[in-house]
């Protein structure tokens, strides 16, 4: 891919409702949306990049991080972010994409690139990386481990964080965090453990990023979760077009519903919005550093 400004994915529409939900009411106290993959169009009007950051920042989200999970998409990631003062990059090789770099023998050439590209001064981390049992099968799995140990020596390497994908793998990403040596600031994106969890990850010194399916019924456990969480090791994120929060499950979400998430994560822990963004501001901040 010559010109990354060019990529874009589609999301499968399938017989969801694909119209996008109306924009909640502004934050009074402006935050950011840690996760997002707006390269992936979705809905029926499928929003463009310029459409997605001046929606957002109409009600309050004032700047994104795009993270990437392969070649071309951690280059548009990257593309962005040297594009548009609203965005910071993510950068890596996702898991579930490594065993096919591995098998046709790229991993390492697909690492090369990702190590180029988080050279850049506004790609701000490595991710999301990380090990998913849920979609990967055994055999794929040492190029998982090998990815991701590789993903956090970049992290290390030019001293940025890193954003860890993590799906029914909780004991073996922490495990191999500990044996490796976690970056200084590690992010679990989505996270996805319980309260058992969350205390290690915080105790640890790791940031715990809660997305919308925080406010899924069946998600008791990220709340345990949330409620056992330092507000200092909070962060917010949408992981658009994915994830999208009740009452618009299944709908596109897009990096302008943050309020809805952030409102209900305030509620839950009984705190002011206001005081609770401002919070989440500066974690965010601290993470990945300045926008400007």
């Amino acid at each position: 891919m010559t010109d990354p400004s060019q990529y874009v994915r589609h999301r499968e529409k399938g017989a969801r409702d694909v119209s996008y939900p109306p924009s909640p009411e502004p934050l009074a106290v402006p935050v950011y949306d840690n996760h997002c993959h707006l390269e992936i169009q979705d809905g029926d009007d499928a929003l463009s990049l310029d459409a997605q950051l001046e929606r957002a920042a109409a009600v309050g989200v004032i700047g994104v991080v795009q993270a990437g999970g392969d070649i071309d998409s951690s280059r548009w990631s990257a593309w962005a972010a040297a594009s548009h003062p609203r965005v910071l990059a993510a950068v890596a090789i996702h898991p579930n994409e490594a065993p096919a770099y591995a098998a046709a023998g790229r991993l390492a050439e697909a690492i090369g690139v990702i190590d180029e590209l988080a050279a850049q001064p506004r790609v701000r981390a490595i991710g999301e990386t990380g090990l998913d049992f849920f979609r990967t099968e055994e055999d794929g799995l040492p190029a998982q481990y090998e990815s991701f140990e590789a993903h956090i020596a970049l992290a290390k390497t030019h001293g940025i964080a890193m954003q860890i994908h993590d799906r029914d793998a909780h004991q073996a990403v922490l495990d191999t965090l500990q044996r490796v040596g976690a970056p200084e600031r590690t992010v679990f994106h989505c996270f996805s453990g319980d309260a058992d969890m969350a205390r290690i990850a915080a105790d640890r010194g790791y940031y715990l990023s809660f997305a919308g399916n925080v406010t899924f019924k069946n998600a008791q456990n990220l709340r345990d979760a949330l409620a056992v969480t330092p507000r200092e090791r909070i962060l917010v994120e949408t992981d658009a077009p994915f994830l999208t929060p009740t009452p618009y499950r299944g709908r596109p979400n897009a990096p302008y519903l943050v309020p809805v998430t952030i409102r209900f994560l305030a509620a839950e822990l009984g705190v002011d919005v206001d005081e609770l963004s401002a919070q989440v501001a500066e974690n965010t901040l601290r993470a990945y550093g300045s926008f400007d």
